[in-house]
């Protein structure tokens, strides 16, 4: 079993250099999130509606910095009630769990998505299905899937944003500093929902539902987990149980979407105003920290109907926060040995999970399998196979030809790693890189171009 003093690291990837005066380590994390590349492209990669449109929705990155909200309420709420409950604890560590932690936890809802590809969850599942369905795709005289071990191709088909974060994160790109970000070492903790390679993953068991990091970044990984103080898995040792600290961001990303992706399709007229008002009432009704009735009353003063949907979202946020930060202090020795096998938002009492369960299933009828996300992904799917489909072959080519060359003056050298002497492995990881990168925007005007769709000319 894990302490609470053992979670905590401040060592950085790449980097061993003095610690900020003015800021703490974690402070720095978050602040080197929100100023980096990758973070601002989220802007354009699509939460679950098309993007843009005359009616503003979502987009990854304005979810990510509201999940980064809930998630320093709930980080903040949890340390709290942990240094109450700790009263023989070092002033050392009260400090982090009084402050930091909070910092924490928001950072690490800043980076949940960070690994994400254009177009949705459909861009994970096209790069991931791209290897399934090309395995034999012959390249210099041998099928694909032979270029790689049989782990690294583990890792190309059951392809994750959660893995690409790690890697985003902790990748040195080719001309830049070591370490990536040079993210603590906690902070990258606690975006590992699932701390598993490929190999070990298994959808019925909730850390090792997907995977968490890459071939590529197992040795690093390894490292974090066990300067965080995180449990190998007895029965998988290609696993690793949950850093408790994961709990909170994930729970904070389970509320946003929830109550998020209403509003939108309330904005965009696909679910009505007295609909949205019953299922979020229904929920709020087994709130200890609410009077129904004065919801009720506060919600029949509001006129304008964007109003009335904001007050219960930020209601029902404010519920669900309290709620979750409760089961966190509740499952505490759980937390700390690694056999917390729910998210926090499914221990709540089951009344408030029948509620959240009908909302779910509104969300997934009504939203998203609505025309316009299902249309997008679609598109997202061709777009991203497509340039798969032109990029993969030029890189593992031994002698490219004019147009694979051209192909391969496309792709940045940040992403060439290793240069010549690049395994196949890595090579394939210079077009995912790339590729996974891009905007929603990006991937279409350029698969656009390049399949001469549309060129520029008038």
């Amino acid at each position: 079993m894990a302490s609470w003093e053992q979670l905590i690291s401040r060592v950085r990837t790449g980097s061993s250099g003095h610690p900020d005066q003015n800021r703490s380590a974690f402070q720095v994390d978050f602040d080197r999130l929100i100023f980096s590349s990758p973070f601002r492209r989220l802007q354009n990669k699509t939460q679950v509606f098309p993007l843009p449109g005359s009616i503003f929705v979502h987009n990854r990155l304005t979810h990510s910095l509201e999940v980064a909200s809930v998630g320093r309420s709930l980080g903040k709420m949890a340390g709290s009630r942990l240094v109450e409950s700790h009263g023989k604890w070092s002033p050392s560590l009260r400090e982090f769990y009084e402050y930091d932690l909070a910092n924490v936890i928001s950072a690490g809802c800043l980076a949940h998505d960070i690994g994400n590809p254009a177009f949705g969850h459909s861009g994970e599942d096209a790069i991931a299905s791209f290897f399934r369905e090309h395995s034999n795709l012959e390249i210099d005289g041998q099928p694909l899937q032979q270029f790689v071990s049989d782990a690294q191709w583990h890792d190309l088909i059951h392809f994750e944003g959660n893995a690409n974060s790690i890697r985003i994160l902790t990748q040195q790109l080719q001309g830049r500093l070591p370490g990536g970000f040079r993210m603590t070492y906690t902070t990258l903790a606690s975006i590992a929902k699932y701390p598993c390679a490929s190999r070990g993953r298994n959808k019925k068991i909730l850390h090792r539902k997907k995977i968490g990091f890459f071939q590529s970044e197992e040795a690093i990984f390894r490292e974090i987990a066990r300067e965080t103080g995180m449990i190998l898995d007895q029965e998988n040792p290609l696993a690793f149980r949950r850093h408790p600290f994961v709990y909170l961001v994930e729970a904070a990303d389970d509320i946003c979407y929830r109550v998020i992706d209403f509003e939108d399709a309330h904005r965009l007229k696909i679910l009505r105003t007295d609909e949205i008002q019953d299922w979020l009432l229904d929920l709020l009704q087994y709130s200890p920290y609410d009077q129904l009735s004065s919801v009720k009353e506060r919600l029949h003063s509001i006129g304008d109907i964007n109003e009335k949907i904001a007050y219960l979202r930020a209601k029902t946020i404010n519920y669900l926060t309290l709620a979750c930060a409760g089961q966190y202090i509740e499952r505490e020795n759980e937390l700390l040995a690694g056999e917390l096998d729910k998210p926090l938002i499914e221990l709540l009492p089951p009344e408030v999970i029948h509620s959240l369960e009908a909302i779910d299933a509104v969300s997934f009828s009504r939203i998203y399998k609505h025309p316009s996300v299902v249309e997008l992904e679609i598109a997202g799917y061709h777009i991203l196979t497509g340039l798969l489909g032109l990029f993969v072959p030029a890189v593992l080519k031994s002698n490219p030809g004019g147009l694979d060359k051209n192909i391969l003056r496309l792709i940045p050298g940040q992403f060439k790693h290793a240069g010549d002497a690049a395994t196949p492995y890595e090579r394939i990881f210079w077009a995912i890189d790339y590729i996974s990168g891009m905007t929603d925007i990006y991937a279409t005007e350029l698969y656009k171009k390049i399949t001469g769709i549309s060129i520029g000319l008038s």
